[in-house]
């Protein structure tokens, strides 16, 4: 597994991929609007807290490629920059992170999504194992509930120890973990769900104007820059060989969109059964 993935970085250039950004702004700030991933702040014992709005994420702003691109070049610049300075500063090693997933807003919509899911996962799986402390899942609705329990039991079991599914957005069971100020914004607000926050609030850290992505973004256009000096840099996604799911992905995938197709199957007989009492009424 080592040297395959040690052969993936060298034949796909990972190394540079911090030196590519994807340009011009505006098409970043799209993919960051669409891809909703960021840096909220840092738990008691130092490690980084990454939010994901899973249920509102797009990906419909650009192409796949520009998605998986941001996605290792976001991995990247943890394993590079935000885990060792929290080494530095908290005294010791931490090469983990935390991740807490809002699933609001999650709808059927997403068995669209699940081949893009599917490869951004591979990439993980194979290239950057252990690299999640805890899996935390904040305002989960049915659907998720439901894909839950039939994917559950297909997860490895140390797996299935690191995601925790949290009641409500989360907040009270957070704040043992971490100070207020490092709570993502849609934990903040008590109550079932994160309907009542507003993207536009300033330590929105999925925005594309927070301070963790200006200072990606910075970084990896003061990379190109230096880059420059040896190959002229040009513009286009940046192009990854992603290796075919295991036998273990390709079921879970498989399994999530039987269950995506069955409540979807099942909301359309209610809704037929619906009308019916409507005509007849």
């Amino acid at each position: 597994m080592l040297v395959d993935s040690l052969n993936w970085r060298i034949q796909n250039g990972i190394d540079n991929i911090l030196s590519k950004p994807i340009i011009p702004t505006d098409l970043y700030r799209a993919v960051r609007d669409s891809q909703l991933i960021g840096l909220s702040g840092y738990s008691k014992e130092g490690h980084p807290v990454f939010a994901i709005g899973v249920g509102l994420s797009t990906f419909d702003k650009a192409s796949v490629h520009y998605y998986v691109q941001s996605h290792i070049q976001i991995n990247e610049y943890r394993d590079r920059v935000v885990l060792p300075a929290a080494t530095k500063k908290y005294g010791r090693y931490i090469g983990t992170c935390l991740k807490v997933l809002d699933m609001t807003g999650l709808k059927l919509s997403a068995l669209s999504q699940i081949k893009l899911l599917t490869i951004i996962s591979t990439v993980d799986d194979l290239n950057y194992p252990e690299k999640t402390e805890t899996y935390y899942i904040v305002n989960a609705p049915y659907i998720f509930s439901a894909c839950w329990k039939v994917v559950k039991p297909l997860l490895q079991e140390r797996t299935r120890r690191k995601v925790r599914v949290l009641q409500g957005c989360g907040r009270d069971e957070l704040l043992k973990i971490m100070d207020y100020a490092s709570l993502p914004h849609f934990c903040r607000r008590q109550g079932s769900g994160s309907s009542r926050y507003s993207s536009a609030e300033a330590d929105d850290c999925l925005s594309f104007d927070h301070p963790f992505h200006q200072q990606l973004y910075s970084y990896m256009k003061q990379q190109a820059l230096n880059q420059e000096f040896i190959v002229p840099f040009k513009q286009g996604s940046f192009h990854v060989d992603v290796p075919e799911p295991d036998s273990e992905g390709t079921k879970i995938v498989k399994t999530l969109e039987s269950e995506l197709h069955k409540i979807s199957d099942q909301n359309g007989l209610a809704r037929s059964m619906t009308d019916l009492k409507i005509e007849s009424a």
